[in-house]
């Protein structure tokens, strides 16, 4: 019973009943997840099966047609502009696909800009914590200075990160970071991810297609399927009798990325 309690109260993400569509199709249909503190959740799925509108459902940037969903014990449903809402965007970052970046600004401007957004501190302290968040996700200094078209691939998801973790969030959202980079990067990407959520104490909402980003960072996997989530451990999936979760973490793929973890 104490355990019951204890896990209750670790839930920072609630979603219940959810329903998600858009026309006469739909992707999620009436389903249910909680999100643990400190946890790094994985979720993947085939194309088309809303992952990334199952994260921007959570964080309200698309309404859902049904259901429920908190974040640390708020609902995300109201408006996107109301006070309460932004103070809870305060305590959450989010990396988009790209990175998201302004073309027009300079990377410390990018990463000032949740800054400028939600507080009314001063420029020299913004230069401050961005020069800070550029070394915690292992960029140079002078990086700050940089427009984004000067980055590589991989630096521009490092400016990205620094940015959604311009405000020191509890939570962390992440949309495909490893997509487009090559495996060295994405490993180091994924080694950062890692790090950081230990260092800072993070709860990691993570949307990939990458098994090996799965197998090497991730504490429990969602899988959307049949407009359901399937839920558990990679070990736990490999046993599933749904043609596409077997395939996935069963195929040529997902025992390679097995074969790496057992070496």
């Amino acid at each position: 019973m104490a355990e019951t309690r204890q896990k209750e109260k670790d839930v920072v993400i609630k979603v219940r009943g959810l329903v998600n569509g858009f026309g006469n199709k739909i992707l999620h249909d009436h389903i249910d997840l909680d999100v643990y503190r400190g946890e790094v959740l994985g979720v993947v799925g085939g194309s088309g099966t809303g992952k990334s509108v199952l994260l921007r459902s959570i964080i309200g940037l698309i309404r859902p047609l049904e259901g429920e969903i908190e974040a640390l014990g708020h609902s995300t449903l109201g408006d996107i502009e109301s006070p309460d809402m932004r103070k809870l965007q305060m305590r959450w970052g989010v990396l988009f696909q790209e990175g998201a970046l302004f073309s027009s600004q300079t990377v410390a401007e990018n990463i000032q800009v949740p800054l400028r957004e939600y507080t009314s501190m001063s420029q020299s302290l913004m230069d401050e914590i961005a020069e800070m968040k550029l070394t915690m996700v292992g960029l140079p200094p002078d990086a700050g200075d940089k427009f984004p078209s000067e980055l590589s691939g991989g630096m521009k998801k490092r400016a990205g990160l620094a940015r959604a973790l311009a405000l020191d969030p509890e939570l962390l959202f992440l949309d495909e970071p490893t997509a487009g980079l090559d495996p060295i990067s994405a490993n180091q990407f994924d080694e950062l991810i890692k790090q950081l959520q230990k260092s800072l104490g993070l709860t990691v909402f993570l949307v990939t297609h990458d098994i090996d980003t799965l197998r090497a960072i991730t504490d429990r996997i969602v899988v959307l399927v049949n407009k359901k989530l399937v839920i558990g451990t990679i070990t736990e999936l490999r046993k599933s009798d749904d043609p596409w979760i077997k395939d996935y973490f069963s195929g040529v793929r997902g025992r390679a990325a097995l074969a790496s973890e057992e070496a």
